[in-house]
């Protein structure tokens, strides 16, 4: 299989790391920049880890500002994906991937062949799954050139949209923070705040509303919003969940917003959602805990699609899968339990248990 396109290894330079804005929890393992002239293909693979398994991270297709941006994005979605890795207990490694570019104007399957072939060159050590701007349509067009990804239809061997279990997977996670802040695993009653209802977003919403819970949504799609007002008619529609008497604030688009801006008008009692880095600063985990905020770690939430793929490479049933995910009902808990044995803020806590995997197997 031939590849056209200039690959270049960006992993010891120090452009990329020497930078004011640089990411902390280096050293990554490789990083990979992409061009290909034919297709417009721009694109950024990070593999931060594959200690305990081959890199695995969604590509993000989508169009930053700039090479830098993406690269961040890169960077921090990759170690994230490490430590999500190594606390849903797979065998797998963290890493990630962008294409730079509008997917409405640049996504045609000849780029996504072109990025199968990329994804080739790297052997195995990145397998790529769903991620923003693509797909299980995509993903079963990049395997046209690669055997390293995952989350393709079923027509084509793979486990389909990983949007339901990664949905189930933060409901399971609300439910264990409910535990702790109100004595029942339960969101009846509630009034659960969901910030984005994409593919996630829209199927936590159907759990949540199928467990009594009041749900207010939100999203910068006002197309997105009539979808689930038209699917769900007893949930409430709004420009800024934030503004709202919540008991949950489920972010679930993109990350960063919770920040010192938010947390002045942040009246939940529990903070859990599928969106991946959630908090601008590392010390906002710290403030939420200080408030008496309970925060499930984004990485612990989130990582249901993570396990879904993570079956399908091993071969387990729909009903293992599940069985899996509905699992982290009880990490979350133990992740708290930690949280107050060890007098840390709960990311701390998840942070530890990540490490200590990922330590154990340095060791072997």
């Amino acid at each position: 299989m031939s590849v056209t396109a200039d690959v270049h290894d960006i992993t010891n330079d120090p452009a990329v790391f020497d930078r004011a804005d640089a990411i902390p929890g280096f050293p990554h393992e490789q990083v990979v920049f992409c061009e290909d002239a034919v297709t417009g293909l721009r694109a950024i693979i990070g593999i931060h880890s594959t200690v305990l398994g081959p890199a695995l991270g969604g590509t993000r297709f989508y169009p930053y500002p700039d090479q830098g941006s993406a690269l961040t994005d890169v960077l921090r979605l990759s170690r994230g994906m490490t430590y999500k890795a190594a606390v849903a207990g797979v065998s797998l490694g963290g890493g990630k991937a962008v294409i730079i570019g509008n997917p409405a104007e640049k996504k045609t399957p000849a780029l996504l062949r072109a990025y199968g072939r990329f994804i080739e060159t790297l052997g195995g050590r990145y397998i790529s799954a769903g991620d923003v701007g693509t797909g299980t349509f995509d993903l079963d067009i990049i395997g046209e050139a690669t055997d390293h990804v995952v989350g393709r239809s079923a027509s084509a061997g793979g486990s389909g949209d990983s949007g339901p279990m990664t949905a189930l997977g933060v409901y399971q996670g609300m439910r264990a923070a409910a535990t702790v802040a109100w004595g029942e695993p339960t969101l009846k009653d509630r009034v659960v705040g969901v910030e984005g209802v994409g593919k996630v977003g829209s199927e936590l919403i159907s759990l949540l509303v199928a467990d009594g819970a009041r749900v207010v949504a939100t999203d910068v799609s006002r197309d997105a919003l009539a979808l689930v007002a038209d699917r769900f008619p007893g949930v409430t529609t709004t420009g800024d969940v934030l503004a709202e008497r919540l008991d949950v604030y489920a972010p679930c688009a993109l990350g960063g917003t919770l920040n010192e801006k938010s947390l002045g008008r942040l009246a939940a009692s529990i903070v859990c959602g599928a969106a991946n880095n959630q908090l601008l600063e590392p010390g906002i985990d710290t403030q939420l805990h200080d408030r008496g905020v309970i925060w499930v770690p984004d990485y612990v939430a989130n990582a249901g699609g993570l396990i879904q793929v993570a079956g399908e490479r091993d071969g387990a049933t729909v009903d293992e899968v599940r069985g899996r995910v509905d699992a982290i009902h009880e990490t979350v808990i133990a992740i708290f339990d930690r949280s107050v044995a060890e007098s840390i803020a709960p990311g701390r806590a998840a942070d530890r248990m990540a490490e200590g995997r990922l330590d154990a197997a340095r060791v072997r």
